[in-house]
């Protein structure tokens, strides 16, 4: 990395599944706090209008137990202050419902985007934000001025529209005393509820510029370099030496368990030093040869070795051995192809160990497909 090079301009890469994870578990997920003001004064609009009827009578019964105070009752120095406990209870189960609606959505309403997120990492304090020279450059700072200007043009936009919204109702608010009390908090309800359905207007403008810009944003932040990627490839799978080091241990054993194998063929077929190739076959439980082991060069030879320790029949035969080697995998049956041809050298091998005397196959079919 050049000496005092912008890292951010480094960053070209996206980010990867394993960064978002980590960004994730730290608490860093995409916020829309313009999102969650807008649903919750929506949902504020919503419950204002289905609490409606329920929060007028209670509002009315406290209206009118407040005016309505028995003669007895007014000499008494304890009647002002029971009757401002009672009623406060009174008209908190008038606004109940509504309030607990708008604490839900509040609760809910950040899950709009970057869903359910607890992560104790984000709990944790930081102390470092309590440097009043660090606070003051979050502050003073462009970041600051950016959502002081923010701030200042939402507040000017929703003020806009409940100014025009208190405008438009202007005639209706005027005439609140001179109506019923029935009537005037029928009216005033219907105000707070247009009102509020302008000013969740307002807010939906700002958050349809505000998330996009917020996904936009967290995903920038997560943006890595390319030497992110490989720091990040090395940290996951280990260094390349490592990888090495475990193919190495890997091919070892694979190697080991295949020799374990050999002593349990029933011929080996070889070309006559390069390769050789061990075959399995038990009528009773198998369909075809099975091919239990096979190598070249130095794995031959000792393929070969280990073979005549265990006096495990050994027959040149080049072009077969060849044949096998190049279209089988360990553990795994001989390609139709070959049945002939193994047959033959299976027969050969079985007469041998029970003792009969037999000719050794000189020239076996090897089908053109399988001529290496």
């Amino acid at each position: 990395m050049a000496e005092g090079r912008d890292d951010s301009q480094e960053r070209t890469e996206q980010p990867s599944q394993k960064r978002l994870d980590d960004a994730r578990t730290k608490g860093q997920i995409a916020r829309s706090r313009e999102l969650t003001t807008m649903v919750v004064l929506l949902g504020g609009a919503a419950g204002l209008y289905l609490t409606a009827g329920h929060m007028m009578n209670g509002i009315g019964h406290v209206m009118r137990a407040s005016f309505t105070v028995p003669r007895a009752e007014l000499f008494s120095t304890r009647t002002l202050s029971n009757r401002v406990i009672e009623h406060i209870l009174d008209a908190l189960v008038a606004l109940g419902p509504l309030l607990f609606l708008a604490t839900v959505i509040a609760l809910f309403a950040p899950l709009a985007i970057g869903g359910w997120n607890f992560s104790a990492e984000a709990l944790q304090p930081k102390f470092d934000r309590l440097d009043p020279v660090k606070g003051l450059g979050r502050v003073f700072g462009v970041k600051g001025l950016v959502e002081m200007l923010k701030a200042l043009a939402k507040f000017i936009l929703i003020l806009s529209f409940a100014v025009v919204a208190l405008s438009l109702e202007q005639d209706t608010i005027l005439g609140l005393a001179r109506g019923s009390t029935e009537s005037s908090l029928a009216a005033s309800v219907e105000v707070l509820f247009f009102t509020f359905l302008l000013a969740s207007m307002a807010t939906a403008v700002v958050a349809l510029v505000d998330v996009p810009f917020q996904l936009w944003q967290h995903h920038k932040q997560l943006r890595m370099s390319r030497q992110d990627l490989k720091d990040e490839m090395k940290e996951t799978d280990g260094s390349p030496e490592m990888k090495g080091r475990v193919r190495q241990m890997q091919n070892e054993i694979a190697r080991r368990r295949m020799m374990e194998e050999v002593p349990k063929a029933d011929v080996i077929v070889t070309n006559p030093e390069h390769y050789a190739v061990a075959l399995r076959f038990d009528p009773a439980t198998m369909a075809a040869p099975v091919v239990v082991a096979k190598g070249v060069d130095e794995i031959a030879l000792n393929i070969r070795k280990v073979a005549a320790a265990h006096h495990v029949q050994i027959m040149e035969t080049p072009p077969l051995a060849r044949a096998l080697f190049h279209t089988t995998k360990i553990n795994q049956e001989i390609p139709a192809g070959l049945y002939v041809a193994v047959a033959r050298v299976l027969a050969y091998v079985f007469q041998v160990r029970d003792g009969i005397a037999a000719m050794a196959p000189t020239e076996l079919p090897i089908p053109d497909e399988f001529v290496y």
